[in-house]
């Protein structure tokens, strides 16, 4: 029901691009998930995860790639190819391309390995630097970050705003790759940020970033139809890393980096938990949660998949709304 609301307020903004990207994705997903079938682009299921998981063994991934087409093409078809939307348009591709060659690595080449961890970190943080660059490019007022209630701003200086800026970028992004590990729930959630972000770029009169957002939206409504549980197609690397390319590029953009930690709170909320586990354990020996990232945990549970993503989904629109409230 929620979603149902999300899609009609996303379709309200932008009518005619909602629907287009809607429809995109839906054509695109109905042509491409039957490609990643015959390359073999199955995902292999962790063994140390939920064992409820295993049956998912062999789902085509790399799907990310029918959200990043459409976004591409309903961009280019709006014209909403400004400086701000081309750099947002930049990063998303950038990460997702960073996820692209791990996933092509690990499910095409059939090498578990992929990118080490080294090099997906230096890939992460050269993207980032670009943002960085192209921030400070707009003058001095750019750097300005808005502190939500007050609405006051605050300007580091520059040996603290390039790291802080960096570890926003890189932060998010692998926040929201730890979110994607149930069927809809990393689409879904963002799908409601994208529409919060979306609202917020409205309301400061940057239509460009709005119309961005909000096409968007748009596109992970239409590739959820696929993702949604029981997943016919996961977004991989490719789809999770893009989607956190965005979201920051966005915050930052609209000078609302502070925002992240409520707005991208259930992002947030799933990398505490990993950092809580792995501190908790390796301090005291004994796991806080039975297993993390903290979705996991709740199927540990035995809670449905489905009922922890509907949870997770209330829990986002709930931060979002009251992440409005901190602007407006």
């Amino acid at each position: 029901m929620w979603l149902i609301v999300v899609c009609i307020a996303v379709a309200a903004a932008f009518p005619i691009w909602g629907a287009i990207s809607i429809v995109i994705s839906l054509i695109l997903g109905y042509y491409l998930i039957p490609i990643l079938r015959r390359l073999k682009a199955g995902q292999s299921i962790r063994e140390d995860g939920p064992q409820t998981h295993l049956v998912k063994s062999g789902t085509p991934t790399i799907g990310g790639i029918i959200f990043l087409f459409t976004i591409i093409i309903v961009n280019v078809l709006a014209r909403n190819l400004n400086l701000d939307s081309l750099m947002i348009l930049f990063s998303t591709l950038a990460f997702g391309a960073v996820g692209l060659i791990d996933d092509y690595i690990k499910v095409v080449k059939k090498r578990n390995l992929g990118l080490t961890a080294k090099q997906k970190l230096f890939l992460q943080i050269f993207v980032a630097c670009i943002l960085l660059a192209y921030q400070y490019s707009g003058g001095e007022d750019s750097t300005d970050m808005i502190i939500p209630i007050s609405m006051s701003r605050i300007n580091l200086p520059v040996f603290l705003y390039i790291p802080f800026i960096i570890f926003v970028v890189v932060g998010t992004v692998n926040s929201v790759n730890l979110t994607d590990g149930l069927d809809g729930l990393s689409s879904g959630v963002t799908i409601i940020c994208m529409t919060f972000f979306g609202i917020v770029a409205y309301k400061l009169q940057n239509m460009g970033i709005a119309m961005f957002c909000l096409i968007f939206a748009s596109a992970l409504i239409g590739f959820l139809f696929y993702n949604k549980y029981p997943a016919k197609v996961f977004m991989g690397d490719t789809g999770s890393l893009a989607l956190g390319g965005a979201v920051s590029a966005i915050a930052i953009l609209l000078n609302l980096p502070l925002i992240l930690p409520i707005a991208g709170g259930i992002y947030f909320i799933e990398t505490l938990s990993v950092i809580i586990q792995v501190v908790s354990f390796k301090t005291r020996g004994k796991r806080v949660f039975l297993m993390a990232p903290l979705h996991h945990h709740f199927e540990q549970l035995v809670w449905k998949e489905t009922k922890v993503v509907a949870v997770f989904y209330v829990v986002e629109l709930i931060l979002c709304v009251i992440s409005y409230f901190m602007i407006f």
